[in-house]
């Protein structure tokens, strides 16, 4: 057992360590070390096996507790590449890595303890893979929120070659792979593993193209624009992101398509300013009317106007709501947010002789009252 490093000092955790202790440390080192992460790395690969090796000991309470007794000697058998060994490490760590774990340990533990592939399953897995989603953004006017609309858009994207249906051959012919005989993969012995990788030679597929297509160079895809009609719904949200199923790019080696998300984005509005349902608007009002009172007349993001009321002694920046004359609510049919008006009271920027005696003999008969006027 000599030039062994102590399993603890590999892991770089205590001798007295919980078990989520062990697992999380070699949780950091797995990822940190896989060889698919460290391609052609000769001392990564080895640091992955010596962690694993660690692992596989300390995990197990019986496997701990001799070697805690007596050092590598005494779990020199469990060690040694035995009976299922790496598979505790699978079971434990499926979700180190979003593709599965099968993506992760197959490589390494495939033809160990008499299995055949990983978790005894056989044959070569699909090489299927869903296309990538798309992103659209799709920019849309107040008025639109307010309306609903539907909107065609142009994308480009890959797609299924249409002079080979996809498959990438001229004829439709393809030959078995010389290099990994039809299964996608080549495997080499490192010590007690058995390593695979996808085939260089036919990029995992088991096959390959005697007459590639002239149109898709054998790709099975081309670059092409469609054309799409969206429907935008009234009371749309910035931000909102529409889904269309199966718009995305096509998939490969017969995968699915991705998805098309087209996200909402409001253009500024000249009068409006939205928050949720509500609008926000502005009003000039003569001071005359903001003294004496009376009716100014308000657009509204429909497209119509109202009246609005003004009251006596109404103050500049005073705030006025009038009922679901804001934007729908999206999803429903029957409710809307508020229009709100702020008052902004104008004032005349130069007087007639008249109009400045008229306003002084207004300040003075006031100035007997709350004298709230200033003078010109």
């Amino acid at each position: 057992m000599a030039g062994k490093r102590d399993y603890y000092e590999v892991l770089g955790v205590s001798k007295g360590a919980s078990l989520d202790e062990i697992k999380k440390a070699y949780r950091k080192l797995a990822m940190k070390y896989h060889p698919d992460k460290n391609q052609g790395d000769a001392d990564s690969e080895l640091k992955f096996k010596e962690a694993t090796e660690a692992y596989e000991i300390l995990r197990d309470q019986e496997k701990r507790s001799l070697y805690d007794r007596f050092g590598h000697a005494g779990v020199s058998n469990s060690a040694a590449g035995g009976s299922g060994f790496g598979r505790g490490a699978a079971e434990d760590f499926s979700d180190i890595f979003s593709g599965g774990i099968e993506d992760i340990f197959e490589n390494f533990f495939s033809g160990m303890g008499g299995g055949s592939g990983f978790g005894g399953s056989t044959g070569r897995r699909s090489n299927a893979r869903r296309g990538a989603d798309l992103r659209y953004n799709l920019e849309v006017s107040l008025e639109d929120v307010y309306h609903g609309k539907e909107v065609k858009i142009e994308i480009p994207k890959e797609d299924k070659c249409d002079t080979c249906n996809g498959s990438g051959s001229a004829d439709g012919k393809t030959d078995i792979c010389s290099v990994c005989g039809g299964s996608g993969q080549e495997r080499r012995n490192a010590g007690f593993f058995s390593i695979a990788s996808t085939c260089r030679n036919c990029a995992g597929e088991g096959q390959v193209i005697k007459s590639p297509c002239g149109t898709c160079s054998g790709r099975g895809v081309v670059q092409k624009r469609k054309t799409l009609a969206i429907r935008v719904p009234p009371g749309i949200e910035p931000g909102t992101r529409l889904k269309v199923t199966g718009e995305g790019e096509v998939g490969s080696r017969g995968g699915p398509s991705g998805d098309l998300y087209v996200v909402i984005q409001i253009k500024k509005h000249s009068n409006f300013e939205r928050e949720g349902a509500d609008i926000y608007t502005s009003v000039e009002i003569p001071v005359t009317v903001a003294i004496l009172g009376g009716e100014m007349s308000v657009e509204t993001i429909s497209g119509g106007k109202v009246k609005l009321k003004i009251p006596t002694g109404t103050q500049p920046g005073t705030m006025f709501r009038i009922r679901s004359k804001g934007l729908p609510y999206m999803n429903s049919n029957s409710r809307f947010g508020d229009l709100m008006v702020e008052a902004n009271v104008e004032i005349p920027k130069s007087l007639s002789s008249k109009a400045k005696q008229l306003v002084k003999d207004l300040e003075e008969e006031l100035s007997q009252g709350s004298g709230i006027f200033g003078r010109f």
